[in-house]
């Protein structure tokens, strides 16, 4: 039986695991680490299907996982990505913004689509040429932490600074910013209290034509800030690989 670790137990972690329970993810068993011992024994509690709770990275990377999905924080991939690459063992990133600035390149590291789609388009315009490319995300303010009464532009600059001023809401930009390298992703940042969905417009100017896309994303019930389409792409691509790799 294959064994998948889960790299923190909160929201996207756990629909990760129940994909597992419900037979998405097929013939596998779960190790599951959380820096809170406390969820990662609620979500074990919560399973029926084979699982385990380890108490570090170590002891997860010992148990020879074929695939490792990081679920937990931009700190938790700085700690930790190293570590797994060095075993030798997959990983895929949620976490993405924390890439940015890692200066790592290894066949091994995974990032889902997450809360957009198009991402394969948008790879492809880049080996012709890209002109321009740009992202304006429309979230509600109790999402952005913000005490807004009325529409306001919250931030207007680059994917980094974006992705290290809202660390759990903008890894749309650092999975942009990662596809179109080093092309510059301008960024703009609403806080709107009309909506309750998350909405991401991303056009592209490239050599051959324009692209405009658009998702309006409701959030994920647990955790607000990121949408729900971002834990069902990270499920997805799991399954990808486990099935097109033949991961063990």
């Amino acid at each position: 039986m294959r064994k998948i670790g889960i790299l923190g137990c909160g929201a996207i972690g756990s629909l990760i695991a129940k994909a597992v329970e419900t037979g998405i993810i097929e013939h596998a068993e779960l190790i599951l680490y959380d820096y809170s011992a406390e969820k990662a024994s609620t979500l074990h509690k919560s399973l029926r299907v084979k699982s385990r709770v380890v108490e570090s990275l170590d002891e997860m990377i010992n148990l020879q996982p074929s695939i490792i999905v990081e679920a937990a924080s931009q700190q938790a991939v700085k700690n930790y990505l190293r570590k797994i690459l060095r075993a030798k063992i997959e990983v895929i990133v949620m976490s993405v913004g924390a890439l940015l600035d890692m200066n790592l390149d290894s066949p091994l590291i995974h990032f889902p689509s997450g809360a957009i789609g198009g991402i394969d388009a948008i790879a492809s315009a880049r080996f012709a040429g890209i002109d321009e490319i740009s992202l304006t995300t429309r979230k509600n303010p109790r999402t952005l932490n913000a005490d807004k009464m009325k529409e306001t532009i919250v931030f207007e600059g680059d994917a980094p600074k974006a992705v290290k001023l809202f660390p759990r809401e903008m890894n749309v930009a650092a999975t942009l910013a990662l596809t179109v390298r080093p092309k510059r992703v301008k960024v703009k940042v609403i806080s709107d209290p009309k909506i309750e969905r998350n909405v991401h417009e991303i056009k592209v100017k490239w050599k051959y034509g324009d692209m405009l896309l658009n998702f309006e994303n409701d959030p994920h019930p647990e955790n607000p800030g990121t949408s729900a389409l971002a834990a069902w792409s990270a499920i997805n691509l799991l399954k990808n690989l486990l099935d097109d790799r033949n991961l063990t």
